[in-house]
């Protein structure tokens, strides 16, 4: 088993990321309309921290509501 599949992540970690290749047209796109330089790896890292605070935030807003 693999550290990943077993739930030990080592402080960087890496994946194979299988996507379409018109997601990576549009994430190039994204990077490239950005300003400065960014890698792909850089940009998945921030998309893949933005969805994780957005859940986090509806996970606390649906846990207020229960309790509210």
């Amino acid at each position: 088993m693999s550290d990943s599949a077993s739930g030990n992540v080592r402080d960087f970690d890496r994946l194979n990321l299988r996507l379409p290749a018109a997601t990576f047209a549009a994430i190039d796109r994204a990077i490239a309309a950005r300003a400065g330089h960014v890698s792909r790896n850089t940009w998945l890292t921030e998309a893949v921290a933005e969805k994780l605070a957005r859940d986090a935030a509806n996970d606390t807003s649906a846990e207020d509501r229960r309790h509210g």
